[in-house]
């Protein structure tokens, strides 16, 4: 019993049945269409997008016994006879077993003559670039000064080795890596009139590892339906294709989110058994945080077959879009680093531990275990207490207007402690570290914001930070932000005081330090101060 393998029988045999390189079709069917059709084309890209595939196509287009047009009738002895691949007048030639001088003076002493049956005689050359370079010399005044009953398709994947006198004398067609989209869609089809069960998961898989290659997605697809007993499902298409298994990756991403660092540890080590491929775990890591990452800036992204909507919504909200930002930064700069590694374990756990202990103090759902808030906490303090109190507005009020109105009645708050127990991250908390608690009266919560920073001010994130103030009391507040006509005390600004506080206190103990000092006196070393860096826990820098 004969088998046709899915990539011949599904292979399409008119433009219209093409997948993808809308932009090549456009120009031949143009072509053809107004009877302009170039003597030579030289079609690139990677392996199994359709280069030779739309090279037969054309060639049929141009021999139909119907007349030349984009639309072959498929039923004439000259398009039947091109799809058998027994065309007499459509010669096929593979270079790379026909690299020699020879082999191309043979191959052109015939050009001469006129077509035995069609109407053009068709030079299909692929993989051209293999030729030598005497072939080319013996190509080009061929290909410059062709017979007209003569056309030259040439295709190959890697242009940059043909010899510019030779793309100069032909018209260039680059074809895509089709989308995984378009391929999944294409193989959806084969299976639904293959009549083969199957789910969108699996399909997906498989058009991911085809890497932009319908061929090639469609050779995995028969691996996959033989794998599978006949059945093209996600469980059979992982185990095939050796991928990781999406609930590993879904429960790394919720264990960083908490900032489990013990939790992310074990896990990450339980995975042994299963004896993954480290830099493909690292791949698909970063494939779902990036699709976070989408999320969070267009919440109407919808998800794919392998990263459903649903999964993506919950890891945005409990993810910081800074911390989604470092954490894919961190995955593929460690999935890079990983043959550097001692073994890949090692590799992948320091990768994982290091997206915890680059994560920024205050953002994201929770803090790395054992991370120590308290020397910024009391330097904080201390900036606060050297401030001198006031009992003034924040900022002058307006002429002809009282200073009251914009005092808060009946609840004074700690603004920078609540801002920092608000499940807050991103913009909207930069919005937030730039405004000063006015006070709150029922429902209403009033914010006065740092002029400079008015920019922040958008309707989408004043919602944000109305939601998680509303979580935090308990209760719906509505927010009024006004923009202060002078210098408010912001946490944001308290920040940078105790910043400066720890830097000079840095620099004077690294003055007063009995080692710097022996070197000075001895050695004439200068303390260069802007090189000082505060040190936390410890001596500076």
């Amino acid at each position: 019993m004969s088998y046709t393998a899915l990539a011949r029988k599904w292979r399409p045999r008119r433009f219209d049945e093409l997948v993808g390189q809308e932009h090549v079709l456009r120009a031949l069917i143009n072509a053809l269409d107004t009877q302009r059709v170039h003597h030579a084309f030289l079609f690139t890209g990677t392996r199994g997008v359709g280069k030779t595939t739309i090279a037969r196509i054309l060639a049929k287009c141009l021999n139909c016994e119907q007349g030349v047009s984009a639309n072959p009738c498929g039923v004439c002895s000259a398009c039947r006879e091109v799809d058998e691949g027994r065309f007499i007048d459509l010669i096929e030639v593979d270079a790379a077993s026909r690299t020699k001088i020879d082999d191309t003076r043979e191959l052109l002493d015939n050009v001469q003559y006129a077509p035995s049956r069609g109407r053009y005689k068709v030079y299909l050359i692929d993989e051209v670039h293999m030729l030598s370079t005497h072939s080319f010399n013996a190509l080009l005044k061929t290909l410059e000064e062709p017979p007209p009953h003569v056309k030259f398709l040439l295709a190959t994947t890697d242009p940059q080795k043909l010899p510019i006198t030779v793309l100069s004398r032909c018209l260039q067609f680059n074809l895509k890596r089709l989308p995984v989209a378009l391929i999944g869609e294409r193989l959806r089809h084969v299976l639904t009139e293959e009549k083969i069960e199957f789910d969108a998961a699996g399909v997906r898989l498989v058009a991911e590892a085809a890497d932009g290659s319908l061929r090639d997605a469609l050779s995995l697809l028969d691996q996959l339906i033989a794998f599978g007993g006949g059945r093209a499902t996600e469980p059979e298409a992982r185990s095939m294709l050796g991928t990781i298994d999406r609930a590993h990756v879904v429960e790394l991403v919720r264990r960083l989110a908490a900032g489990d660092a013990p939790g992310l540890l074990a896990f990450a080590r339980s995975l042994e058994e299963w004896a993954p491929d480290y830099a493909q775990m690292l791949d698909a890591l970063a494939a779902l945080l990036a699709r976070i990452a989408l999320f969070q800036v267009v919440p109407d992204a919808a998800g794919d077959e392998v990263h459903p909507s649903e999964l993506l919504a919950g890891f945005a909200a409990q993810l910081a879009p800074e911390d989604t930002q470092l954490f894919y930064q961190t995955a593929i700069l460690g999935r890079r680093d990983l043959p550097h590694a001692p073994d890949p374990v090692t590799g992948f756990e320091m990768t994982l531990l290091r997206m915890l202990a680059f994560r920024p103090a205050g953002g994201g759902a929770a803090q790395v275990a054992g991370s120590d808030p308290a020397p910024r906490a009391r330097a904080a303090a201390g900036a606060s207490a050297a401030a001198p109190p006031s009992s003034s507005p924040p900022w002058p009020a307006p002429s002809g207007e009282s200073a009251a109105p914009h005092v808060a009645s009946n609840e004074v708050v700690d603004w920078a402690a609540t801002l920092a127990r608000l499940e807050l991250g991103g913009a909207a908390r930069q919005l937030a570290s730039h405004c000063a608690w006015l006070g709150r009266e029922g429902a209403v919560v009033r914010l006065a914001l740092d002029a400079r920073n008015r920019h922040l001010r958008t309707a989408a994130i004043e919602d944000r930070l109305a939601t998680a103030l509303s979580r935090h009391f308990g209760e719906t507040v509505k927010l009024e932000i006004e923009v202060a006509s002078s210098q408010v005390d912001t946490p944001a600004a308290l920040n940078e005081r105790s910043a400066a506080l720890e830097l000079e206190q840095a620099r004077e103990s690294l003055a007063a330090d009995a080692t710097v000092r022996a070197l000075q006196d001895r050695f004439g070393a200068v303390l260069q101060p802007d090189s000082v860096r505060p040190h936390r826990g410890g001596r500076p820098n």
